[in-house]
């Protein structure tokens, strides 16, 4: 791969964390191998990583970070800067990126984490990476993805500025089949402690799947819309998933509906 790609991707990566100075690392450190190359995370440093932190285990609690945090070295040498959430999320991302607790980590291409602003007013969730997500190590790209973005612009939502996407899952099944419940249950633990750091003042699921999953309801698409759901003590809201948009172009009013209160509740539109 080029140095120029290779610092393209990590411009992206770094935009995904809701980074916003970058600086390159070295060139002989770029690119050394795939796990660096997906980190959506800032370049290394000189100064040394604090040997006292120990690394969680994915099914583990957050590791505390104080309120103050602003900079963080991983393991790699890279420096992360920002909110302490952004560390946080970081954190998290370091310990889970190579996880190959199921069979799916020896399978997938990229481990897709999510992206987005650490600091977000909303998280969405959907079900599992497609083929286009596992290839980028992205959620949400291609034409679902670019739908999604035009319906989160009309009420006021921008994954870089007020928003993070993610998925139950974070690697491929094979052939786009729904995910297992061992799946879920060994991936659920990294769901749950991206939500215990970014803390998002609502959640909007993407699709029966996400919905069910996190509502613990085997219930039906059409009777988990058009209310709002508790998740952990945060408001959530059930809307189909772009892909189904895509489709049935007809549902895309019932989704800028649902979008539309989402926005109301999270303060990006006037109530």
């Amino acid at each position: 791969m080029s140095s120029n790609e290779t610092s393209r991707r990590f411009l992206v990566q770094q935009i995904d964390l809701g980074g916003a100075a970058v600086v390159l690392p070295p060139a002989e450190r770029i690119g050394q191998d795939q796990s660096e190359e997906q980190t959506p995370l800032p370049p290394e440093s000189s100064e040394p990583a604090d040997s006292t932190e120990a690394a969680a285990s994915p099914a583990g609690p957050a590791a505390p970070v104080a309120a103050s945090a602003e900079e963080w070295t991983a393991p790699d040498g890279r420096v992360v800067r920002g909110s302490a959430r952004r560390i946080a999320l970081a954190r998290l991302l370091y310990e889970v990126r190579d996880c190959t607790r199921c069979p799916l980590g020896e399978t997938r291409n990229r481990f897709v984490f999510g992206t987005g602003n650490a600091d977000p007013t909303v998280v969405l969730v959907g079900e599992a990476p497609g083929a286009a997500e596992d290839r980028q190590g992205r959620p949400f790209v291609g034409p679902a993805g670019r739908l999604l973005d035009e319906l989160l612009a009309r009420v006021g939502l921008d994954r870089a500025r007020n928003a993070f996407i993610c998925n139950v899952l974070k690697c491929r099944p094979p052939g786009n089949r729904d995910p297992q419940a061992e799946e879920v249950a060994l991936c659920g633990p990294i769901l749950r402690r991206q939500m215990e750091i970014l803390e998002p003042a609502l959640i909007v699921t993407l699709g029966r799947f996400a919905a069910q999953t996190l509502l613990r309801s085997e219930a039906p698409m059409g009777a988990l819309r058009r209310r709002v759901h508790d998740y952990q003590g945060k408001p959530l809201i059930a809307t189909y998933h772009p892909a189904y948009l895509l489709r049935n172009r007809q549902a895309i009013e019932q989704v800028e509906a649902d979008l539309f209160e989402a926005g109301k509740l999270a303060g990006t539109l006037p109530s």
